[in-house]
């Protein structure tokens, strides 16, 4: 039987008075008011979530004693922020490895080789990919596309350094994803690729997933300072990647240790790291924060962050 659904919207008053009544501690009512037109009651729920109170482990929706709302704001603030500038890595990481891909394939395949199933590896799905990139290529409104349909009619795709303009982080991780790479036939394009990040072939492929996903958060305004991350890197061999000096690789701070890997062949990463760590410090003087985010305790001397 399905429960019936009877909640009502409440007006900003309202809902500073219910969180009171919750055990949320709020000085300033206007101030509150304020807060709640402009972030909304149901978007910083996620941010006062850790703040309530189990019972039987069963999660209640009264908060624990000492709880404030400012607190909640700044936690909802430096999320904010920490998106934003993470965001901006992936940014460079995207255009960086853009250009490493489209210089590759079309010195080593041609102007429309991306479009020849036989270039990749047997088990990729190429139509499917190619599917992708027409859809992709059918959004934009870019003028050197339209320019080329009108000039060049008789050909039924563009070439590869056009379409690699139009593609998003997916369908560029994809496409490494798809390249062959096996020593034996002599054909190692992945290698071709990731030597320019210096990391593994396979351990890019990784990471480009994992950004991906990171950037798909990032694009949506969803919480990211606390989350469990849905797709979580392979296990890694060395041991600065590993517990302990790396406590997990499940929540943010291995994301930031993969940005910081990924920006050095960029020359933004010392810039950016320096950005970051004006932006976490003020959080992470909080034990149980650095706990959520999968800090370890001195984190700023870990070896891959302050390399």
């Amino acid at each position: 039987m399905l429960k019936t659904y009877n909640k009502n919207p409440l007006s900003y008053t309202e809902q500073v008075n219910h969180l009171k009544a919750k055990g949320m501690i709020i000085h300033n009512h206007a101030w509150a008011e304020t807060v709640l037109s402009k972030y909304g009651y149901y978007r910083l729920s996620a941010y006062w979530h850790p703040y309530r109170i189990y019972i039987d482990g069963q999660i209640t929706d009264h908060f624990r004693s000492g709880t404030y709302l400012e607190k909640v704001v700044q936690i909802y603030e430096f999320d904010t922020e920490l998106r934003l500038h993470i965001f901006s890595a992936i940014e460079v990481i995207e255009t960086f490895l853009r250009t490493k891909i489209t210089y590759f394939m079309a010195h080593q395949y041609g102007a429309f080789g991306v479009y020849c199933e036989g270039n990749f590896h047997p088990k990729f799905n190429h139509k499917v990919f190619i599917k992708n990139c027409d859809k992709e290529v059918e959004r934009s409104k870019d003028t050197f596309i339209q320019h080329f349909e009108q000039n060049y009619k008789g050909y039924p795709h563009i070439p590869i350094w056009m379409l690699t303009e139009v593609l998003s982080l997916g369908s560029l991780s994809f496409l490494y994803h798809g390249l062959e790479n096996n020593q034996k036939l002599n054909k190692e394009d992945k290698k071709a690729i990731s030597q320019h990040f210096n990391i593994h072939h396979e351990k890019l492929a990784d990471w480009l997933h994992i950004l991906t996903y990171v950037r798909n958060v990032c694009a949506h305004h969803g919480r990211l300072w606390n989350r469990e991350l849905a797709i979580k890197a392979k296990s890694d061999k060395d041991e600065n990647w590993q517990s302990p000096i790396t406590p997990t690789n499940k929540r943010i701070f291995y994301v930031l240790l993969i940005l910081k890997t990924m920006l050095r062949p960029t020359g933004f990463d010392a810039e950016w790291c320096s950005q970051m760590n004006t932006i976490l410090k003020p959080i992470l003087k909080d034990e149980h924060w650095r706990m959520a985010m999968g800090f370890p305790n001195h984190w700023e001397n870990h070896p891959v962050w302050s390399l």
